[in-house]
């Protein structure tokens, strides 16, 4: 199997500060921004430029940050935003238009076609002042294909260079997107794009399904975050895109330490069972398991943690066996005779079932009240 053709664009800088009750100051973004070109991200998002003189110069700092991403902004099919596109000196610019008749009906109360001429004199304009220009259709998987075919068509006549397919509401299923997908695929004339939302918890689930099914560039937050459920999570796509995709050009090893940053920046806390950057993603508990992973990881890990920068951490709970215990104990440096492994073993059962955590602290003293058995 050929690897995806695939590049991703990021937008936790835009569509993830769209999360009710978070905002990024300035160099906050500029932070995020360059973690996110170490990791090798193709496009960075890095803001809506006309919706205030600080947004402005924040997307404008990002632009000027000299990275290797191609640095985007957003825009609506107005000429003020776009000339916000070009003062900012982004690289790309995102026009977008609702093609929904839901949409259509009650944002804009024009006719179809005078709302998608009006969108198509903007992609000329900006790619007039030296703009690459993604065409981009909200709420598009709830447009008609035929009618959504048709506006791609006369968007990449005029002038755009990638086409975006936009799940707005998350109230798409991945083989529903499959079969969207395949029919843009067939007959758009310049790359797709897949944004994804999670109302639904099917974001990540809906982008991997995109990028099988051809289209080109994928859109994600860290950590998930965006507006109402959040968006495909950067984590989860990459570590698909190399483990399923064959995509190895990305560096996996900054996803833990980016996911801390937008955590500690946006205030918004990552689940303990997060896949890939969660607390607990690569922690366990049960003696069945860690015995087999003693032994060998991809027993129980299909991703290794080294390659995401997590680490393998044993729990000890009521579901723990001697041998994790024995392992745990000998890497705090204690030895132990079989006697008091066991004595410590049911001592850790016991307490976990009254829903005592076994933090280091409480394990150590155990360990030495173990010394009187005999």
């Amino acid at each position: 199997m050929k690897p995806w053709n695939i590049e991703i664009c990021d937008v936790t800088l835009r569509d993830g500060e769209q999360m009710p009750g978070v905002s990024f100051r300035r160099e906050e973004k500029m932070d995020i921004a360059g973690m996110l070109d170490s990791i090798g991200v193709d496009v960075i998002e890095a803001g809506f430029p006309v919706v205030s003189k600080y947004e402005m110069q924040s997307v404008t700092a990002i632009a000027n940050m000299g990275l290797d991403a191609r640095i985007c902004c957003l825009a609506r099919a107005r000429k003020g935003d776009v000339e916000a596109a070009v003062e900012a000196g982004v690289d790309m610019v995102s026009i977008f238009i609702a093609t929904s008749d839901l949409h259509i009906r009650h944002k804009y109360r024009k006719p179809r076609e005078q709302v998608l001429e009006e969108a198509c004199a903007m992609v000329e304009y900006a790619r007039d002042h030296g703009l690459e220009v993604r065409f981009a259709a909200e709420d598009a998987s709830r447009t008609d294909l035929e009618i959504l075919k048709d506006a791609y068509r006369k968007g990449a006549d005029h002038g755009a260079t990638l086409l975006s397919f936009a799940d707005t509401v998350g109230c798409l299923t991945p083989l529903q997107m499959q079969h969207i997908m395949q029919e843009l695929v067939a007959d758009a004339r310049k790359p797709l794009c897949a944004h994804c939302h999670n109302d639904m918890g099917l974001a990540t689930a809906n982008t991997v399904t995109a990028a099988e099914t051809g289209a080109f560039q994928l859109h994600t937050t860290v950590n998930g975050i965006g507006e109402r459920a959040g968006n495909a999570a950067l984590e989860e796509v990459l570590v698909a895109a190399h483990m399923v995709g064959g995509v190895d050009r990305y560096d996996l090893t900054p996803l833990n330490n980016i996911s801390r940053l937008v955590a500690q920046y946006s205030g918004v806390p990552v689940s303990k069972n997060k896949a890939i950057v969660g607390e607990y993603a690569f922690s366990h508990e049960s003696g069945i398991h860690i015995a087999a992973i003693l032994e060998d990881p991809a027993t129980y890990e299909s991703i290794p943690p080294e390659l995401v920068g997590g680490e393998r951490r044993f729990i000890l709970g009521k579901h723990s066996g001697k041998k994790a215990l024995e392992h745990v104990i000998g890497a705090l440096g204690y030895h132990l005779s079989e006697t008091q492994v066991c004595w410590v073993l049911d001592m850790v059962k016991l307490r976990s079932e009254h829903k005592c955590s076994i933090t280091p602290d409480i394990l150590k003293k155990l360990i030495t009240e173990s010394q009187e058995v005999r």
